[in-house]
């Protein structure tokens, strides 16, 4: 995330939310701004967004369950209400999805022109005795964003992550 900071222009918008039981909902956005168009204040913002990524990280508790699917809605929600010029969704996830009792998320969601970035994602215990597991998880996402009009990139080695900033 702080790779991601140093890498935005004044005028770019910024989004933390964390997945978790139900992630449709606005009360899962921990942080978000439009960095001034002004460099020395967007620098402040920038600063300041860290102060709030750094004090959710030190408090985070896991979930009883993990809505992917209502993360990502709400993410592009976010996005089309902006109308970057660019918009891409980093997601830091196994991308095993585990919804309560009752929650459906099994609808079309649209990407178009939407760049999602799987980043580190976790391996379970589960794909050490069946690899395969793991990428089923990895392509069923990526056909579920694909199919949708977006753009699907998993990034394992966080190293390669200046790749995606610089070309």
């Amino acid at each position: 995330m702080n790779f991601a900071l140093s890498r935005l222009d004044p005028g770019d918008s910024f989004a933390l939310a964390r997945i978790d039981t139900a992630s449709f909902s606005e009360k899962d956005i921990i942080a978000r701004v439009t960095f001034d168009p002004r460099p020395s204040t967007a620098n402040g913002q920038k600063r300041q967004f860290q102060t709030q990524l750094n004090e959710f990280v030190a408090g985070v508790r896991p979930s009883s369950h993990t809505d992917i699917s209502g993360g990502l809605l709400q993410a592009l929600e976010y996005l089309n209400e902006k109308s970057p010029a660019e918009k891409t969704i980093f997601i830091f996830s196994d991308l095993q999805e585990d919804l309560p009792e009752g929650y459906v998320r099994d609808f079309p969601m649209t990407f178009a022109d939407v760049r999602v970035v799987a980043l580190n994602v976790t391996k379970l215990r589960s794909d050490n005795v069946d690899p395969r597991e793991y990428l089923n998880r990895l392509s069923d996402w990526q056909q579920r964003v694909e199919l949708s009009g977006g753009h699907w990139q998993i990034i394992n080695d966080l190293e390669a992550l200046e790749k995606l900033f610089t070309g």
